[in-house]
């Protein structure tokens, strides 16, 4: 099965995962990829400028990875969050957003790796998700909008262990 790349010289460092400050959610205890990469979309699709910094929001998204090295991409999920300017200038504007998935599933190239190869899995249990589902933006003196999203995600789902999130994939697939 197809495993993300690794990151070998992410564009920024790590942060330690959040203590619970700012409005990232702690990651969920699921041990089912479809479901937690939902919670991991839905996670990256919302977020408060009014209640969080980046720092913050850096350190929330942090505790939802992989600690495998060898499978973590940071960079991928680092490079969601806007740069500090910008994210100071959503501030500004009490910019926020909530999310709603509607629906994930394995991309058609996942399931046919995963049945050419159903042993290649065993080894670091990364599957691959694409998640579908609608972000709601909103700032100060009633602005807002609103748009479809999705993402695939690769997702580390070892037996008998909660899934973290390994890496955000460059583009969509279905």
């Amino acid at each position: 099965a197809p495993a993300p790349p690794g990151s070998s010289s992410p564009s920024e460092a790590a942060p330690t995962p959040s203590s619970g400050s700012g409005s990232v959610p702690h990651p969920p205890q699921i041990a089912e990829p479809i479901a937690y990469a939902a919670a991991v979309a839905k996670m990256l699709w919302s977020y408060d400028t009014r209640t969080t910094n980046r720092d913050q929001q850096l350190a929330g998204m942090r505790a939802w990875m992989t600690t495998e090295t060898a499978y973590a991409d940071w960079a991928s999920v680092s490079g969601q969050v806007p740069d500090p300017v910008l994210w100071s200038r959503m501030a500004d504007q009490d910019q926020h957003a909530t999310a709603h998935v509607s629906e994930g599933h394995y991309p058609s190239a996942f399931k046919q790796a995963l049945s050419d190869d159903p042993s290649a899995i065993t080894k670091a249990y990364i599957y691959v998700v694409t998640v579908n589902g609608k972000q709601q933006i909103a700032w100060k003196r009633g602005g807002g909008g609103a748009e479809e999203r999705a993402v695939t995600l690769a997702v580390q789902c070892r037996p008998n262990h909660d899934c973290t999130l390994a890496a955000i994939a460059p583009s969509v697939t279905q």
